[in-house]
């Protein structure tokens, strides 16, 4: 048994799409809500925070619909299709009514662009869950997590071309005002081109039948055990995988609770171009984040490291990164970061006081 890898990279380009999205998103709308809109961090941090909350209820429901689903385009690729051009479509708008509000500012372009934003999320919503379900559903179960493997591969190429867009589109800093619409159509466009090559190039009807087949003469690869109540999973299973849910979880409130907020920080801070913010905060994509910012977690109070990273976060990468099996060490791991812990560490008891690095809020 061997897995089809042509097969997996083109089912892969419906995650890629969804990166290359989110990438962008965490990018872009923190500067058009704070530099455009002029919102303050509280206010702009609730919509930013609103993604997370509809995925708490659209991923669970739109996965449940797409089971039942019985188009003849197979269970998940009709919301693929249809959630994506949603998407694109909406996406679109939301330069065009930043740049609108810019030229003559209204509180009803205010609330257009909100308006507009939060059916962009439900349209993003709609068909994540199908999409990161349809290589399961046509692929054997011992070869999963290498398929897996290969779907994250494809959502880290989708986040390398953003990374490239934007370090192309802006290279330097300027004071004037920036419309961002062209690298929205670029991402647009990046979308679309996904989804045609999954339209086309993945028959899911097809593929199902074959796996289908494949279960019913290979039932030892079952995990389930036969009750009296149905299908379930035994005690041991439940037990990891409850285990590799919470890591995750824990693991991603403290990753997006910096990232969201990394391109504002870096313009405002370090005197940054979005192109250059992008290229800093792929530096420490994934792994190498949770380690570093675990170190920090471990250190000492320091008013130089805690009023750069928010405490809570960092103990949320600290517990998933403890959570992991054969963890290397923090100093081998990032040995720059630690020598800063260190140094702070030293710092700390030697003066009362060390300059913040970040401007006071007001």
């Amino acid at each position: 048994m061997k897995l089809n890898t042509k097969r997996t990279i083109l089912i892969g380009f419906a995650f890629l799409s969804i990166c290359a999205f989110w990438q962008m998103y965490d990018n872009l709308i923190p500067l058009i809500l704070t530099n455009t809109f002029h919102m303050n961090e509280t206010l702009s941090g609730v919509i930013m925070a609103a993604d997370n909350v509809l995925a708490l209820f659209l991923l669970p429901l739109f996965g449940g619909i797409s089971d039942r689903c019985k188009s003849r385009l197979g269970r998940r690729r009709p919301f693929i299709l249809v959630g994506t051009l949603s998407a694109v479509v909406l996406m679109l708008g939301l330069p065009l009514l930043a740049d609108s509000f810019h030229a003559s500012p209204a509180p009803g372009k205010l609330a257009a662009f909100i308006a507009v934003l939060g059916l962009l999320l439900i349209a993003m919503g709609t068909y994540r869950s199908p999409a990161v379900a349809l290589m399961p559903d046509v692929t054997p179960k011992p070869l999963r997590s290498k398929a897996n493997a290969i779907i994250n591969l494809m959502g880290a190429v989708g986040g390398i071309l953003y990374l490239l867009i934007t370090t192309f589109l802006y290279k330097t800093k300027s004071d004037h005002y920036i419309s961002y619409l062209p690298l929205f159509a670029i991402v647009g466009g990046i979308m679309l081109a996904a989804l045609a090559i999954v339209m086309v190039f993945v028959n899911e009807p097809r593929l199902v039948a074959q796996q289908q087949r494949y279960e019913q003469a290979h039932p030892e690869d079952n995990l389930t055990q036969a009750t009296e109540n149905g299908e379930v999973l035994p005690r041991e299973v439940k037990r990891s995988l409850s285990f590799l849910l919470c890591s995750i979880a824990l693991w991603f409130i403290g990753y997006n609770g910096v990232s969201t907020w990394f391109s504002v920080y870096a313009q405002n801070t370090w005197n940054m171009s979005l192109g250059q913010a992008k290229a800093a905060s792929a530096a420490g994509k994934p792994s190498a984040s949770a380690h570093c910012f675990s170190a920090v977690a471990s250190s000492p109070p320091s008013p130089t490291l805690w009023s750069a990273v928010p405490s809570a976060q960092c103990c949320m990468f600290s517990s998933s990164w403890w959570a992991s099996p054969g963890r290397p060490s923090t100093s081998t791991v990032c040995p720059w970061w630690w020598r800063c812990a260190r140094a702070a560490r030293s710092a700390s008891s030697q003066a009362s006081t060390i300059p913040s690095p970040c401007p006071p809020r007001s």
